[in-house]
């Protein structure tokens, strides 16, 4: 009943009008999307893979996050800010979809923070900042592809400026599930990941580059596996160099992980989670381009090239390294400031640690209706058509089926 009860309460305190938020100075912000897809033999629209492939046109989920925030003191040139947001994910089944439950849908927590400013007298333009907390993400649009990402519960300092860049320090906890420790809350290997990352360094004209560095350290208890015990600490390195272009910008990404972000980077993983089950002596990189380009007045380009490899073991007994591949674009031709035009193409192609390989691809084509005509333009409505081919598993839709095609609408937002 309380369960229920603080649900309702959460959702309904989310719910209430904008109008209501601004004149208490409550800032409401979020994403969102939804909608509704039929396949070719599968029922419902499938989703194939989108962080190697796209998501346009291949996501068949109801999923919102809801935030709140709102500065609660400010004198002196010193604030404190109070952030917090609940994310919400369902089927999209039916009108009565109950959050939490094992096969409708759930709730999490997110974020709850504190965030104040002006406290840290060597460094007064700093933010100094304690709770749960979306922590300098960073992600492919595109694909849904977060590649550098600790969010969790943690506490830092952040943007000390120093030299020409911006320097940031956090500690975040990461409990890594796959790694039994009964003596830990949850029955999780306790992982606690240092980060410390330099940001804005400018290079040339509108080039610039960021450095970081993760240590992930295991705290295992007495109770812990023998995997837990044997778990060893772990480092990420990154590099970012970003280049601004007259219409858009280029990213491009360079990582290095060793032990427990060995397997995480061979596995797609954004530092969010730790391999720490992973074999000893395990490491892997991963070389990243992508961007958002116009070509014209009514042109824009998003694209992705992701390549990745482990360079020593990560599984035991592993045969071959571990390798993906995986290119994404999307052209988008503006009619107008409200309607486009999309296309997406992408392809993939893995090998595990087994040799077994895996490979695929999909193409979109969507009308889009959308408020304005930026490439980031949001509310956008989508109409959209996708096929699907898996080039190794010709049952990957069903028995003898290696193809499917989705058609669907929906819905994306942010705000």
């Amino acid at each position: 009943m309380n369960k229920i009860c603080l649900t309702a309460a959460a959702v309904s305190a989310a719910l209430m009008s904008t109008a209501t938020f601004a004149d208490s100075g409550v800032d409401f912000h979020g994403y969102m999307r939804a909608g509704v897809g039929i396949s070719g033999d599968n029922g419902q629209q499938v989703q194939y893979n989108k962080q190697q492939v796209g998501r346009l046109g291949n996501e068949n989920d109801v999923y919102g996050e809801i935030g709140l925030g709102k500065e609660v003191y400010n004198q002196d040139g010193k604030s404190f800010y109070v952030d917090s947001m609940i994310a919400l994910s369902g089927s999209g089944s039916n009108d009565w979809e109950p959050l939490g439950g094992e096969d409708e849908g759930d709730i999490a927590l997110r974020q709850f923070n504190v965030q104040a400013k002006g406290l840290l007298n060597f460094a007064p333009e700093a933010t100094l900042w304690a709770g749960k907390r979306y922590y300098q993400r960073h992600d492919i649009h595109i694909s849904d592809l977060y590649y550098w990402n600790i969010s969790g519960a943690g506490a830092g300092i952040e943007g000390i400026e120093m030299g020409p860049g911006k320097l940031s320090a956090a500690w975040v906890r990461t409990d890594r599930a796959d790694t039994v420790d009964l003596g830990n809350n949850g029955g999780a290997l306790n992982v606690n990941t240092l980060d410390l990352r330099y940001a804005g360094i400018p290079l040339w004209e509108n080039g610039s580059l960021e450095v970081g560095i993760n240590y992930a350290i295991t705290n295992e208890t007495d109770s812990a596996s023998q995997e837990a015990k044997d778990a060893k600490d772990g480092v990420l390195l990154t590099a970012e160099l970003t280049q601004g272009l007259s219409a858009g910008f280029n990213k491009t990404v360079l990582q290095y992980g060793t032990e427990g972000y060995g397997k995480a980077l061979s596995y797609y993983g954004d530092g969010s989670w730790y391999g720490a089950e992973a074999e000893s002596g395990a490491a892997a990189y991963r070389l990243i381009n992508w961007g958002v380009v116009g070509l014209g007045s009514n042109w824009e380009i998003g694209h992705q090239l992701y390549w990745a490899s482990s360079t020593d073991d990560v599984e035991a007994n592993q045969t071959d390294d571990i390798t993906s591949f995986s290119a994404v674009v999307r052209p988008t031709y503006k009619w107008d400031a409200h309607h486009k035009t999309l296309f997406e193409a992408g392809y993939f192609d893995n090998q595990y640690a087994t040799g077994d390989k895996a490979s695929g691809q999909k193409f979109t084509i969507a009308q889009a209706w959308t408020a304005g005509e930026s490439f980031w333009a949001r509310p956008e409505i989508r109409l959209y058509a996708s096929y699907l081919m898996d080039n190794e598993n010709d049952d990957a839709f069903g028995a003898g089926n290696d193809t499917e095609y989705n058609f669907g609408v929906q819905v994306e937002a942010w705000w």
